[in-house]
């Protein structure tokens, strides 16, 4: 007999979701994750291949007085952190990954704040272990692996391989930005959902961020270092520029100093 969690192959995302921001509604992710009604969203294809990436760009450009440079990093930071959160968590929380390939993704973009909305299909494919209990489901949209370097390599694989580098590509040829500062968001993004969701994950934090960053290839573009009270905080070693907006903001843990 497949139990609860099989039933619900995103339930232990959710519900780690709901543990580290004390709601079901975030502002960047469909509600449960996954799209009903695709009316007014588009397929993340349409940003991939750079088809709607002048949209997006006009977008964070009008709604913080950004740069061309400015808009592309602030819009590709957002981007990528609501898109990786689930694919982070699903792995830290359960073994569960989320294949997150671009035609699976559906993305909105909103007027107001946030900048944009990510969700997924129903038919998007999970990734699994022989020993999660979704193994045993018979469901078309699992995926079984044989092992966890299989699970980080699926992981890998859709979310990155296929899915942020030719963004990246289609990114750049909109406009002159270095990949390491881009990439520096990622990293950025990947050890803070692991910190803010520590307490309702498995095992150490910098031991899953570690092993998520080595997956990704982005390890050298942060530190994990000691905050005032102790806590670990993230240090990044690239900038988000959100520094250069009208009213400039320098993020928590930003390379750039202020007296």
């Amino acid at each position: 007999m497949v139990g609860d969690r099989a039933a619900a192959p995103l339930a232990p995302v959710t519900a780690t979701l709901r543990a580290a921001f004390g709601t079901d509604v975030l502002p960047g992710l469909a509600t449960g994750l996954v799209v009903s009604d695709e009316t007014g969203w588009a397929p993340a294809t349409e940003l991939v291949d750079g088809s709607r990436l002048p949209e997006l760009l006009a977008l964070t450009r009008q709604r913080w007085g950004a740069s061309s440079h400015a808009a592309a990093a602030l819009a590709w930071k957002s981007y990528t952190y609501w898109l990786l959160l689930p694919v982070v968590l699903g792995w830290a929380s359960a073994r569960r990954v989320p294949l997150l390939h671009p035609a699976d993704v559906l993305v909105r973009f909103e007027e107001n704040r946030p900048l944009l909305a990510l969700g997924m299909r129903r038919s998007t494919e999970i990734a699994v272990l022989p020993s999660d209990p979704l193994a045993l489901s018979c469901l078309s949209e699992v995926r079984v692996v044989p092992g966890e370097a299989e699970l980080l390599a699926v992981l890998r694989a859709s979310v990155f391989d296929a899915h942020l580098t030719p963004m990246l590509d289609s990114l750049h040829q909109q406009v002159r930005l270095g990949a390491r500062t881009l990439l520096g968001s990622v990293a950025s993004g990947v050890a803070h959902a692991v910190l803010r969701a520590a307490d309702a994950l498995p095992g150490e934090s910098v031991e899953t961020i570690g092993a998520l960053l080595d997956t990704l290839g982005v390890a050298d573009l942060v530190e994990l270092v000691p905050g005032p009270t102790g806590e670990l905080t993230v240090q990044r070693k690239t900038c988000c520029l959100a520094f250069t907006l009208p009213q400039p903001k320098v993020c928590a843990g930003c390379c750039i100093r202020t007296p």
